[in-house]
């Protein structure tokens, strides 16, 4: 009987002694990252029989396991990948924000300050200063949208140097988590009935590492061995076998940068949408908000200077010349062709560009053109919208985006594709050209005046002026003046005709034609290649054919003419970009907002994020965690089964010193 009770007491004192540094060693852990909560699991030994009774043997230790929910840990991954990606697109967003509020409230004083200028020499269009001080603020001008294009870069190479950092420490983490499930696939072959805890606990925190990066889904098998999927099943670990995250140029555009996984024989391309996590958030920040603000202030750059610049080529400046470029041509050889990128995958040697034909339609989409073999089609990659463009080898093809695809050289294979950013570039090369301030134009070249025998209300204005050194030479010679007249002749019909005022009808007319009421005309001067052009409207009425509405049309330029400098200020509140629904200052201030509201809704998304992840977190510890009241009871109850256990022995020690006492 002493020896069975002397058995028992030793089983129950090294299963409290197991119990113990379980205990302790859950302790010592409280506050290590990633630990899971370990128990003894303690059973009974199987008793035996003795007679019709069974008679009990003790104690043992089955197992040490971890207290592990699989359930609450993968909503923790998911949860933590959600977060991941919503604080580093919120972060990314805010930044953004804080630039485009910085840099657009600059842009917008500098728009303002040069509008100012060509206000003042609408006053004064001879004074030299004025002028200067028109070229110094298109200097700014210049200098704070190449600033804010610098900007723009500078935060793509820092998002992609991040990317090459997460993708780093991805590839990393699949060779550690490969040599871990060769550790453990060792381990369960050597006939061991328990489990590494803390192997398993570390690898659960590098797979949790992870979903901070991407989104992640594991699958164990029957030896233990875990296997790890990122994005929608792209599989970064299988088994004991690591592959790697590579980042790789982006193609056509180098900076927007591709991952490829690679393994031992192969690589795939990783689609970046599925990604999820920070990585994911950095790709789509670069590839969709940064591109889109950074599109339309190359549009808005744009947009300015063509505006301007035709401005100016309507007029006439203080030597009675055609007004020069204030900024770089919209249309520049470079400008065109860096519009048009091709992939390394054409088997053509098409050369290409793209010529802005209408700033108010441009919109700031990516295009992408494909060649079928025979035709060519545009597609809009924000909204599918597509169209064809007609065969290869015709030269021009115009779209309906106002732009033009134009081939330069070589021919397209068949399924050449090409990448088209129609504003590309043109902050960053929007540079004054215009270098002498007496080249301002600020005189017209023609002007309108009705004659004081008119009754009606209608008018004839100057339309459009595309070469004002033609249309005065048009009006002096080999005209002596122009004359426009008019009158109803029928009811609702309004004949008009021009002449050189020298020689009026019967001679013959320069141009003659009529319009309905609620209409206008608008007539070519000189017909066929005309350098400027005018509009005829309203109810010229006029007293009969013998007493006609009239208008001359005579010579404009002088050094006291400021009329077109006039014309310029007066673009500054016209609707222009966004077909023509917007001013300048409206786009921009619609650009800040817009990125102000994606931080906002991503400051938002991000508290979300974290009060979900917090609350999985919490489950999962409620669990797994580690609760030093518990664990202090705990010890306190092994403690005392401790010492019950050794007293059983001295028992069983005493038992049988008295049973040799007795045969002695």
């Amino acid at each position: 009987m002493s020896v069975g009770l002397y058995q028992v007491g030793v089983g129950g004192l090294l299963a409290a002694q197991q119990q113990l540094a379980t205990t302790g060693h859950n302790i010592s852990n409280v506050n290590t990252e990633g630990y899971t909560r370990q128990r003894a699991e303690q059973n009974a030994s199987l008793g035996f029989s003795d007679g019709s009774n069974y008679v009990g043997t003790g104690t043992y230790i089955q197992d040490i396991t971890r207290v592990y929910d699989q359930f609450s840990y993968k909503e923790q991954l998911i949860n933590k990948s959600n977060l991941g990606n919503a604080d580093s697109l919120e972060n990314k967003l805010t930044q953004l924000d804080q630039i485009m509020a910085t840099s657009g409230n600059a842009i917008v004083t500098s728009i303002d300050e040069l509008y100012k200028t060509f206000n003042s020499i609408a006053d004064n269009p001879n004074d030299a200063g004025l002028r200067s001080i028109v070229l110094t603020q298109a200097e700014t001008l210049s200098s704070d949208f190449q600033d804010l294009s610098d900007n723009f870069d500078k935060m793509k190479t820092s998002v992609n140097g991040e990317v090459d950092q997460v993708v780093t420490r991805i590839s990393e983490i699949s060779i550690e988590l490969a040599k871990i499930n060769e550790t453990i696939l060792h381990s369960q072959g050597s006939n061991q009935g328990g489990q590494p805890n803390d192997l398993l606990d570390k690898r659960d925190q590098l797979v949790s590492e992870i979903s901070e990066y991407t989104s992640v889904n594991t699958v164990i098998d029957q030896n233990g061995v875990m296997s790890v999927m990122v994005g929608q099943g792209t599989t970064l670990v299988a088994g004991i076998t690591p592959m790697t995250v590579q980042v790789k140029a982006g193609d056509p555009d180098p900076l927007k940068t591709q991952l490829v996984l690679v393994g031992p024989n192969s690589s795939v391309s990783i689609d970046s949408a599925t990604l999820g996590g920070s990585l994911g958030a950095s790709i789509e920040f670069r590839d969709e908000h940064l591109s889109e603000v950074q599109n339309e202030m190359d549009r808005l750059a744009m947009a300015l200077s063509s505006t301007l610049n035709d401005s100016q080529a309507s007029g006439l400046d203080l030597n009675a010349k055609q007004g020069a470029n204030i900024f770089t041509d919209i249309n520049t050889t470079a400008l065109q062709q860096g519009r048009v990128s091709a992939p390394s995958s054409n088997t053509g040697n098409l050369q290409a560009k793209v010529n802005i034909t209408d700033i108010s339609i441009l919109p700031t989409d990516e295009f992408e053109v494909r060649y079928n073999g025979s035709i060519y089609t545009i597609k809009n990659m924000s909204t599918g919208e597509s169209e064809d463009l007609g065969a290869m080898g015709t030269g021009t093809h115009a779209t309906s985006f106002g732009f033009e695809f134009i081939e330069t050289s070589g021919a397209p294979a068949n399924d050449d594709s090409f990448i088209i950013i129609p504003t590309k570039n043109s902050s960053a090369f929007m540079n004054v050209t215009l270098t002498d301030g007496d080249a301002i134009a600020a005189s017209t070249a023609v002007s309108v005046a009705a004659s004081s025998h008119n009754v009606s209300d209608g008018e004839v204005s100057i339309s459009n002026v595309t070469d004002p050194e033609a249309a005065r030479s048009y009006i002096d010679n080999p005209n002596t003046g122009l004359t426009v007249d008019v009158y109803e002749s029928s009811a609702g019909t309004f004949t008009y005709r021009v002449f050189d005022s020298a020689n009026p009808p019967p001679a013959a007319t320069i141009a003659t034609g009529s319009y309905l009421a609620g209409e206008s005309a608008l007539v070519d001067l000189p017909p066929g290649s005309p350098a400027f052009q005018i509009e005829i409207k309203g109810n010229l009425v006029g007293s009969g054919t013998n007493a006609r509405e009239e208008f001359t049309i005579g010579d404009a330029f002088g050094v006291g003419n400021g009329n077109n400098a006039v014309a310029m200020a007066k673009t500054q509140e016209q609707s222009i970009t966004n077909g023509k629904r917007e001013t300048f200052n409206q786009s921009l201030a619609i650009s800040t907002s817009r990125v102000g509201a994606k931080a906002s809704n991503a400051s938002l998304v991000a508290d979300t994020a974290q009060a979900l992840f917090t609350q999985a977190f919490n489950r999962n510890q409620s669990t797994s965690g580690v609760n030093l009241d518990e664990e202090a009871a705990n010890l306190l109850k092994y403690q005392q089964a401790y010492q019950a256990a050794s007293q059983i022995i001295s028992t069983a020690n005493t038992i049988f010193d008295t049973i040799l006492s007795a045969v002695r």
